[in-house]
């Protein structure tokens, strides 16, 4: 149960949901996970939460709740707890809520047969500048996957308040399926063709998220943060389309509008970090302090690599890359972008 003292929110009930109940599994049992299942159980879906921690799914089996991160929100009774060994049987959809580092290995341990995929991770793979579904494409060969993204915080989706989202498949039965499944009279979800618009958007706009929190904590005022967002959005446009996106992916929902709720909320955990760094702490003890994964940290080098190899000039990304690395004071940062040196392509 939750804390004493903890704070109650209020949720939006009176769900009118457009899909018949389907079998989901959600991988994945943090908050963004737990968020989803909330959403999808209260749509009258038979939902099964898997997750890693024996304690914790322990835990929520008695409570229904997730005391670790989001305990004021009771999970229905049509969610069910799993542990990653546990095979699921006559899956309908699969949603993918693991920290983007760890999706590679867990679509591979997952069991069972998964045809329709939903990427809800918003991230890019270190190593490689892979994006989520092509990390998962090449895991589950024969599935179909796509990606959920748009302005949602978790603890709001608990909370049942007005949030909007967009599917995004290659198929139109696909996306409208997906559509379907997560729709309620609180979450509306539109849908789209532009898997790799909606899902870069999705990722880069963590990084920028963790600057416009580093310029909060530097004590600069909404000007700056106004400059900071509009100039990395520019950026993060200018690489969707050299990587075949479209424009209105990114002055849309998934774009513009998910890149204000991360970059604007404290409730957002890259602001968060970007702010600890502003204010003088170090990335270590910001993280620390977070308990919970910042996407846009390693996110911010897997952008660099694309910007590299798409040849496409990106200094806002390149100064936040900086400064999470070590090589710059956050300050400094700020400095190199107005007064825009040649010395800015030393950070690329």
């Amino acid at each position: 149960m939750a804390a004493s003292g903890s704070q109650r929110y209020p949720v939006y009930r009176r769900y009118s949901v457009t899909s018949p109940p389907m079998h989901v599994t959600v991988l994945g049992a943090g908050s963004w996970g737990t968020a989803l299942s909330i959403l999808l159980g209260r749509n009258g879906h038979d939902v099964t939460l898997i997750g890693r921690n024996s304690a914790e799914l322990a835990e929520m089996r008695a409570t229904h709740r997730n005391c670790h991160y989001l305990p004021n929100f009771d999970i229905p009774e049509s969610v069910k707890f799993a542990s990653f060994d546990h095979e699921p049987s006559n899956v309908d959809i699969t949603v993918v809520a693991v920290p983007s580092s760890a999706v590679r290995q867990i679509v591979r341990s997952v069991l069972g047969v998964h045809p329709l995929v939903v990427v809800a991770s918003k991230g890019l793979e270190t190593e490689t500048g892979k994006s989520m579904c092509e990390v998962v494409s090449e895991t589950l060969t024969h599935a179909e996957v796509g990606v959920l993204s748009g302005p949602n915080l978790a603890l709001e989706i608990a909370r049942g308040i007005p949030t909007v989202a967009v599917a995004s498949f290659a198929r139109q039965p696909s996306r409208e399926a997906v559509r379907d499944a997560f729709t309620s009279r609180m979450f509306r979800v539109s849908t789209s063709d532009d898997v790799i618009g909606v899902e870069l958007a999705g990722a880069l706009k963590n990084v920028l998220a963790i600057g416009a929190g580093m310029s909060d904590g530097l004590g600069f005022g909404d000007n700056t943060k106004g400059a900071f967002i509009s100039r990395g959005l520019m950026e993060m446009a200018r690489l969707g389309l050299v990587m075949g996106a479209k424009m209105e992916t990114f002055l849309g929902p998934a774009g513009v509008g998910d890149l204000y709720a991360t970059a604007a909320s404290k409730l957002s955990r890259n602001y968060r970090i970007g702010r600890a760094l502003g204010e003088g702490r170090s990335l270590e003890s910001a993280l620390a302090e977070l308990g919970q994964v910042a996407e846009g940290v390693p996110t911010s080098n897997a952008a660099r690599l694309l910007a590299i190899r798409h040849e496409v000039d990106m200094p806002v990304f390149a100064a936040v890359a900086a400064v999470l690395n070590g090589r710059v004071e956050p300050k400094q940062a700020v400095g190199m972008l107005m007064e825009r040196t040649s010395s800015m392509g030393d950070f690329l």
